[in-house]
C-alpha cells in the first residue's frame, strides 16, 4: 500500500514562502498521480496542486502563479513550492495520491485520490 508522510509546514508571515514536503514509500512515481490538497478553518477540503507521472500539472486558480508542484524521484519525495503567501492560504495541508485520476480530476475533486497523508499546518499571519 502506498504510505504518505507530510512534513514541512510551519507559520510565515504573509508574503513569505515554505516548502512542505511528502515523503512516498511503495509505490512507483512512473504510474502514480499526486496532489496536494488543503482545508482551513470553515473551509471544506479543496484541491490545490496536482502532479502526473508525465509531469502535468494543474493548479487551483487561487495558487496559480504562487505554488509549483514538483517532484523529486531521487528521494521519493513530493513537494509544494509555496511563494507569496497569504492568510488565506493557512489550512491543514495533505498529500495524497492516485492510480487512474490525472492532475486536472484531482483538483477538482478530493474523492477521485486514494492514499493519503496526515496532514501539515501551515499558518500565514499578516
Amino acid at each position: 500500500q502506498v504510505q504518505l508522510t507530510e512534513s514541512g509546514g510551519g507559520s510565515v508571515q504573509a508574503g513569505g514562502s515554505l516548502k512542505p514536503s511528502c515523503a512516498v514509500s511503495r509505490f512507483y512515481f512512473n504510474s502514480f498521480s499526486m496532489a496536494w490538497y488543503r482545508q482551513g478553518p470553515g473551509n471544506e477540503r479543496e484541491g490545490v496542486a496536482a502532479i502526473d507521472s508525465d509531469g502535468r500539472t494543474d493548479y487551483a486558480d487561487s495558487v496559480k502563479g504562487r505554488f509549483t508542484i514538483s517532484i523529486d524521484s531521487t528521494t521519493n519525495t513530493l513537494y509544494l513550492q509555496m511563494n507569496s503567501l497569504t492568510p488565506e492560504d493557512t489550512a491543514i495541508y495533505y498529500c495524497a495520491a492516485d492510480r487512474w485520476s490525472g492532475p486536472s480530476t484531482l483538483v477538482r475533486s478530493s474523492s477521485s485520490a486514494r492514499f493519503w497523508g496526515q496532514g501539515t499546518q501551515v499558518t500565514v499571519s499578516s
